[in-house]
């Protein structure tokens, strides 16, 4: 199965179902004051870069969405997989092309805010596996028994590591 990325057409009406069902799933693991998922007129928000991921069929299967926090740094959003396409590598491709897009454009630092829900543990272990690790709440973010905040550096080619 193969997945193409492309930029989100926010206006789409399978898009902003995409993005209803993503905050619908964040606000059933949540109470409302922990939840950091954006809606979707949020995302058309200056300095959002976001994707829509299209299976080989073009049916729209996730999203994603970069964040530019500062000069140096930015934050994953909208990390999304629709319910009938987990667990064939939707949501790693789409990571992929964050961090590469982070790179791009000379960022030096990603990083993100999930649910600490069961429902999240996929995601937890997909950014562990990419090389985020645990740290302190980042930016407007407090402490939060409902989040995990991760971090990782975004390595250069050519740079060390």
């Amino acid at each position: 199965m193969g997945v193409t990325l492309e930029p989100a057409d926010l206006t789409s009406s399978e898009f902003v179902a995409l993005v209803q069902a993503h905050v619908d799933f964040c606000d059933r693991t949540s109470p409302p004051e922990s939840c950091h998922r954006l809606p979707v007129e949020a995302l058309a928000e200056p300095g959002l870069t976001v994707w829509a991921a299209r299976d080989s069929d073009g049916a729209l299967v996730g999203m994603g969405a970069l964040k530019r926090l500062s000069d140096t740094d930015g934050e994953i959003k909208s990390m999304h997989t629709a319910m009938s396409a987990r667990g064939r590598g939707i949501a790693r491709a789409i990571l992929d092309a964050v961090i590469d897009k982070a790179r791009a454009e000379g960022l030096t630092t990603l990083w993100l805010e999930t649910g600490t829900d069961p429902l999240f543990a996929p995601a937890r272990a997909l950014y562990a596996s990419a090389g985020f690790e645990l740290c302190p709440p980042f930016g407007d973010y407090r402490l939060d028994p409902h989040s995990v905040f991760m971090t990782r550096a975004v390595v250069f080619e050519g740079a060390e590591a």
